[in-house]
């Protein structure tokens, strides 16, 4: 990585950004030395304009930002610096230097299970639930996702939130391991639902049907 610290006088931004939520938490500088140490401690590092100094953050707190990765810009002079804090980001007490929470959107878990199913598919490791699913073909991977998405038929008409929510977990996992089993992710889903978001979708699926150009 070529990082041009002199255009901006030895300093260059680091963004930090919580390597599992995504939320941004911080802006700080690093000059060379602060961003070796920052690789090799594995604790981000950065260069105290104000103090004219290194300071590892939560060398005093505790609340350190411990690193995943750093990538860096098309201009080669800021940094994008992925790290899972310990605690509180700001030296107010705050999760960020916004003062917003740093929560994770429950969504971006299905990314994670997807990828967690894809390494399941190509590990197939013994004693694994899911790659016994994928072991016993498409056919009962089908069949699960039919007899999970009947529980939840049963729960939304005659059931508690509490168990319709349970099935519908159920019937994602097994629909995920069946979209995998066809090289398929869930974000492709996704994909199609937001496809579909648009006001002229329906218009533009007509006529593709009409031309006999669709799929």
């Amino acid at each position: 990585m070529k990082i041009d610290f002199d255009k901006c006088g030895g300093l260059v931004p680091a963004i930090i950004q919580d390597a599992k939520t995504k939320n941004v938490l911080m802006l700080g500088y690093m000059n060379k030395e602060a961003y070796d140490k920052t690789v090799k401690t594995k604790k981000v590092t950065f260069w105290s304009r104000s103090r004219n100094c290194l300071w590892t953050k939560g060398e005093t707190s505790g609340n350190f930002l411990n690193l995943v990765d750093i990538k860096i810009d098309c201009d080669n002079d800021t940094l994008l610096v992925r790290a899972i804090p310990d605690g509180p980001t700001c030296h107010k007490g705050t999760d960020t230097c916004w003062g917003e929470d740093n929560e994770q959107n429950p969504l971006l878990f299905l990314t994670e299970l997807q990828d967690f199913i894809n390494r399941r598919h190509e590990e197939m490791p013994e004693g694994s639930y899911t790659t016994s699913l994928f072991k016993d073909g498409i056919n009962r991977m089908a069949q699960k996702v039919g007899e999970e998405a009947l529980e939840a038929v049963i729960e939304a008409t005659n059931g508690s939130n509490e168990k319709l929510v349970y099935e519908v977990s159920d019937m994602m996992y097994h629909l995920i391991v069946l979209l995998t089993s066809k090289g398929l992710r869930i974000e492709d889903v996704a994909a199609e639902l937001a496809k579909r978001h648009d006001p002229n979708w329906d218009k533009k699926r007509r006529a593709a049907k009409a031309a006999g150009t669709m799929e």
